[in-house]
């Protein structure tokens, strides 16, 4: 049997590339889960020359978290770990706190990731958050099943980043066991031990409880042939897997959210029939004709929203076009409505855009009125898109199962 050490190695060398001038960024709280993170990291950066960042949060949830912060940032250092301190701000919900604090981490986290120029950011969870996940979910939470490897959960924040996660076969007291023999000290969240949390009441019920086995460390990625993308839309011919309809579905939306099982049942058990169709699901239109599946945004119950983009700003729209502007600001929105204003030649291009797909496309409008979609003929002035869509199918696909160098 692999030791401790050996096991989060041998996913270290399996996930990430040795030879890469990218920072390592791991998510530090202090807590003993990421402290054996942070320690093992380091040592496997050592070896390969790469620097590593430890990114502590301040959620901003208890009276405690300042000095938290400060006694995590400094446990960093001492290791011999860059450090960036960051923040939740703003109001917190009144209902739904554990959700909304794991959303917001993860947001955060991610957007400090890319801003580093890191495509990969650690994170401690260990075999028992799998059970305690397990648990909670049986009782009624959303909470996700935590996976070796993922893409980052945040969107547009974590567009291009990825979740690994090597303590996920580990468990708890094991970590613990391993930061005695060093003579490390750790700091314990007391909201894990509070009865008002799902997750403190997943660990009294299941303290004496063995995990199941974990799923293998390379899972097999889902087929996408036969997929492309048109314009923000994904289209496929050929058979089609529930996973990829539930990935297509989730990106072609732009949400963060992806179909409930039951809804994903019932469009598979439509193309079953071989019959033609159109559904809408979770921010998505699904519709075959001929044997072609084609997955849009569906506008007429998700608002897509108006912004204005500045000079030299770069910005997410709609979850699905990131736009990066180089002239004088402009305001961007879907084009519903406003596709007679378009030059000429787009107005051509249009026509060849599927129709379901036209309404969602983004245009800019510029301070005197002028209309134009970067994505159609000659694009638009000041600004260019590229379309987000297809390379966060494929990630959420598994197509990407290891750092890039």
């Amino acid at each position: 049997m692999r030791t401790l050490i050996e096991e989060v190695e041998a996913i270290l060398d399996r996930r990430l590339a040795s030879r890469t001038y990218a920072p390592l960024t791991v998510a530090f709280s202090g807590g003993g889960d990421s402290l054996v993170l942070l320690i093992l990291a380091l040592e496997w950066a050592g070896r390969h020359d790469r620097r590593v960042l430890a990114l502590v949060l301040d959620h901003g949830l208890n009276p405690d978290s300042s000095a938290w912060t400060r006694f995590a940032a400094a446990a960093a250092a001492r290791l011999g770990a860059q450090v960036q301190t960051l923040s939740w701000d703003g109001p917190k919900p009144e209902t739904g706190l554990p959700a909304a604090a794991r959303a917001a981490r993860h947001a955060v986290l991610a957007q400090a990731a890319r801003a580093l120029g890191a495509s990969v950011l650690l994170m401690g969870h260990t075999a028992d958050d799998r059970l305690e996940a397990e648990h909670m979910r049986a009782e009624g939470s959303s909470v996700p099943d935590p996976k070796t490897w993922a893409p980052s959960p945040a969107w547009p924040q974590g567009r291009g980043v990825s979740v690994l996660r090597p303590l996920i076969n580990i468990r708890r007291d094991a970590l613990r066991d391993f930061l005695r023999a060093r003579g490390e000290r750790w700091l314990d969240d007391p909201a894990n031990d509070d009865p008002r949390f799902a997750r403190a009441r997943a660990r009294v019920a299941l303290a004496d409880q063995e995990p199941a086995p974990a799923p293998a460390d390379v899972a097999e990625p889902v087929a996408i042939e036969g997929w492309r993308e048109s314009f923000g839309a994904l289209e496929a011919e050929g058979e089609v897997v529930a996973a990829a309809l539930a990935a297509a579905c989730l990106c072609a939306a732009g949400t963060t959210r992806p179909p409930a099982a039951t809804q994903i049942a019932r469009v598979m058990a439509l193309m079953e029939r071989g019959e033609d169709f159109a559904a809408t699901l979770a921010g998505a239109r699904v519709a075959r004709r001929g044997g072609r599946l084609s997955i849009t945004r569906e506008t007429g119950r998700l608002p897509m929203e108006s912004l204005a983009i500045a000079e030299g700003e770069t910005l997410v729209w709609d979850g699905r076009f990131e736009l990066k502007a180089a002239g004088p600001s402009l305001t961007v929105r879907a084009l519903g409505g406003l596709a007679s204003y378009l030059p000429k030649s787009q107005r051509e291009a249009l026509s060849k855009v599927p129709i379901a797909a036209r309404p969602s496309l983004p245009v800019l409008v510029s301070p005197d009125g002028e209309v134009s979609c970067p994505v159609l003929a000659g694009g638009s002035p000041g600004a260019t898109a590229v379309s987000l869509v297809m390379a966060r199918f494929a990630a959420a696909c598994g197509q990407v199962d290891f750092e890039p160098s």
